[in-house]
């Protein structure tokens, strides 16, 4: 296994994480034509048609499935598309959302019985501090209910991230876009009925009605390259280069993430607003690059 990124696999995984961080923009413009829980209906029913005639259902047990795609298409997703529908800003939930991680390390703790280090409660000290200053200056575009709203968004990505850790565990050559496509189908029910009593009928119907061409392409973006393309590639590199070289080009997100919102939204960027992503990506990078620079110390 190789340890430093070629050119052509560094420009890769600048490409993903790329995808990943502007798709909160492209995000934002869907939401401007359709109902937020539509949306994400619409999602997550072309991530699993035509994708699973194509790909083998895992083998893993059905409710691990079913649990992680009403996690991530409803409990993480959905909450997103709802809170970007006016509760937050597309930058501000690119950074916030990534507080996942704190999560799953919390969970994996809570459920090993592992007791915390000290650079993790640094780490989280960091980036509840970056919480705290958004929190403190909420406005039109950023409330605390949109805070709160990314927060649970994250609490289900790590849920699902530890259900995810079970199944690779029974399946060890788990195919992680496979899990993905499979885990998909079962979301799609529950959002359509969450669509249907909190959006309605004449809502879904008018937004289909006024889809436009860029409106088909933000939504099929959503499945084929940010699914599709994202975690294929991303699962791809991981087989072919350590976590420790692969995992920190994830901090990028937020920085596309925020810096897109800014070019294409014209979301404004204050020094607070600033001060806050220093914090939290501070506390991540603090997280995750932290054992790797200490493995090297040590040896």
């Amino acid at each position: 296994m190789k340890k430093h990124l070629s050119p052509a696999h560094f420009l890769l995984a600048i490409a993903i994480v790329f995808i990943w961080g502007t798709n909160f923009v492209v995000i934002k413009e869907v939401l401007a034509t359709l109902p937020p829980l539509f949306f994400a209906t619409l999602r997550f029913a072309l991530a699993f048609v035509p994708a699973a005639f194509f790909l083998r259902r895992p083998r893993v047990p059905l409710w691990h499935l079913a649990a992680y795609g009403i996690l991530i298409g409803v409990g993480q997703f959905g909450t997103i598309y709802l809170a970007m529908n006016g509760y937050i800003s597309p930058g501000l939930t690119s950074l916030v959302v990534q507080t996942q991680v704190f999560f799953t390390i919390g969970l994996a703790m809570y459920f090993s019985g592992e007791r915390i280090k000290l650079f993790q409660v640094f780490a989280l000290i960091l980036a509840a501090a970056g919480l705290y200053v958004i929190f403190t200056h909420t406005d039109g575009t950023t409330t605390p209910t949109g805070l709160a709203m990314i927060l649970f968004a994250a609490l289900s990505w790590a849920v699902a991230n530890i259900i995810n850790r079970h199944s690779a565990k029974i399946d060890a050559s788990l195919n992680m876009l496979s899990y993905v496509v499979w885990s998909s189908i079962f979301a799609v029910p529950i959002l359509l009925v969450l669509s249907l009593i909190t959006e309605g009928q004449a809502a879904i119907e008018a937004g289909l009605a006024h889809m436009t061409l860029s409106t088909w392409i933000g939504v099929v973006w959503q499945t084929a390259a940010n699914t599709m393309f994202g975690y294929a590639a991303w699962g791809w590199l991981l087989a072919r280069y350590p976590a420790a070289t692969i995992t920190p080009m994830a901090l990028l997100v937020p920085i596309f993430g925020m810096g897109a919102s800014a070019i294409y939204l014209s979301e404004p960027l204050p020094a607070w607003k600033i001060a806050a992503a220093g914090l939290i990506l501070a506390g991540l990078a603090l997280n995750i690059l932290w054992p790797m620079l200490r493995a090297k110390i040590v040896t």
